[in-house]
């Protein structure tokens, strides 16, 4: 018994030992979102771009968007709108087409999902007599400022070749669950992804608002048909040594579902995706960061770590809180670390998010998602424990979006 009592202690010593190096590392990288650089646009307007809506029976939200695009600040004859619609058994086809822009159709009953939909329309584009510099990619549900394809030409001029718009919510005060999104994103877009731009680090796709460089499409293909293409393709880009990066001066508005039950099934659909491509690049990324000494390479393993991250804290967290075993005293960081240590960190971290929310200038409704999100983030362990075991599962689920929200109306 002692052996294995010893044994037990070491694991947990060294799983402590971890997990405050890994605390530690995010709480520093996160203090430099702290700072914003300003990057004014210079360059006049050049490259030319295919704008991709992905749709999928989108007849409620897509006309928004549509009329959102077409007026914005860019020449009109340097960028062209394609709908993607995927399997529709309603009228969007025919909807995008009144508004004068591209429909392209897809019917496929074996290949459902995102991914496939954006292969099949980027194999069309290529064909095309015209081609493009940059595609750009949003979600039918979404709202776009009107410099987007000015800063995406900034960028592209610069020679960036993936690049992420800031991820905002268009309905972030629908409910406590879309207040809790929203709050997810302005941290995270301040703090997660501002701060590794800041750092030379790699940025994250978030599966709408982004542009890629044609050429670089070209060269290694789509091929992300998981349930999260975005992080997938994105991690392909690291692998290759190509660091997608982060713009904090154009905003995409996303809708998010108003109940618990469709946020739940929808972040299943994420985590699912996301233990899927860990399990084919985590250790890989791990591998070839050590040998190279690159730690782009080593911070991308550890965005793919992140929900085994958070279930190891909620394991360590529940065997502490209760007397579940004699050595239960020696679960916890505080035995590892110094206690000052601890309770520093945890304040830094804990403070972080409201950092954000001032930095971000929004308003005093705005920090109740401060008071919320801990609830969010518990309904985060069941999704995480189920996808753990269900991550080869391919079936896409779809979101519906009611909110025909124009442009205008955020910005009142």
């Amino acid at each position: 018994m002692t052996i294995w009592k010893d044994l037990i202690e070491g694991v947990f010593i060294g799983v402590n030992i971890a997990i405050g190096l890994i605390s530690t590392y995010q709480v520093l990288i996160s203090c430099s979102g702290i700072i914003r650089k300003k990057e004014p646009v210079v360059q006049k307007p050049e490259k030319t771009f295919a704008v991709l809506i992905a749709a999928h029976n989108e007849s409620a939200v897509i006309s928004p968007l549509i009329e959102n695009l077409k007026q914005l600040d860019y020449p009109k004859e340097l960028y062209d709108i394609y709908v993607i619609c995927d399997n529709c058994t309603d009228d969007t086809a025919e909807i995008a087409r009144s508004h004068g822009v591209y429909a392209c159709e897809r019917f496929d009953s074996t290949k459902k999902g995102k991914g496939y939909a954006i292969e099949w329309m980027l194999e069309n584009l290529w064909a095309m007599p015209r081609q493009y510099d940059g595609v750009v990619m949003f979600d039918a549900d979404n709202l776009v400022e009107k410099n987007f394809l000015q800063v995406m030409n900034e960028r592209l001029c610069r020679g960036d070749r993936v690049i992420q718009a800031y991820l905002d919510s268009k309905n972030p005060y629908d409910s406590w669950v879309t207040l809790s999104y929203a709050m997810s994103y302005w941290f995270m877009n301040r703090m997660w992804q501002l701060a590794r731009y800041n750092l030379g680090l790699p940025n994250t796709l978030g599966g709408t608002g982004f542009c890629i460089e044609s050429q670089l499409l070209k060269e290694m293909g789509w091929g992300a048909t998981s349930l999260t293409e975005d992080l997938e393709f994105s991690t392909r880009c690291i692998d290759r040594g190509i660091y997608p990066t982060w713009t904090h001066d154009t905003k995409v508005y996303d809708e998010k579902p108003l109940g618990l039950a469709a946020s739940m099934r929808q972040r299943l659909r994420w985590a699912q995706g996301h233990f899927d491509v860990a399990s084919r690049y985590l250790l890989k990324l791990i591998g070839k960061g050590v040998r190279s000494r690159r730690l782009g390479l080593l911070d991308a393993a550890f965005y793919l770590f992140q929900p085994m991250y958070v279930l190891i804290i909620f394991c360590l967290s529940f065997l502490t809180m209760g007397n579940l075993f004699e050595w239960n005293h020696l679960i916890g960081m505080q035995n590892v670390f110094p206690d000052w240590y601890i309770y520093g960190l945890a304040t830094v971290a804990y403070v972080l998010p409201l950092v954000a929310l001032y930095l971000e200038k929004l308003p005093l409704k705005a920090y109740l998602g401060y008071v919320v999100l801990p609830l969010f983030i518990l309904t985060w362990i069941p999704v995480f424990l189920y996808a753990l075991f269900t991550k080869n599962n391919k079936v896409w689920s779809h979101t519906t979006h009611t909110r025909a929200i124009r442009i205008e109306e955020l910005q009142q």
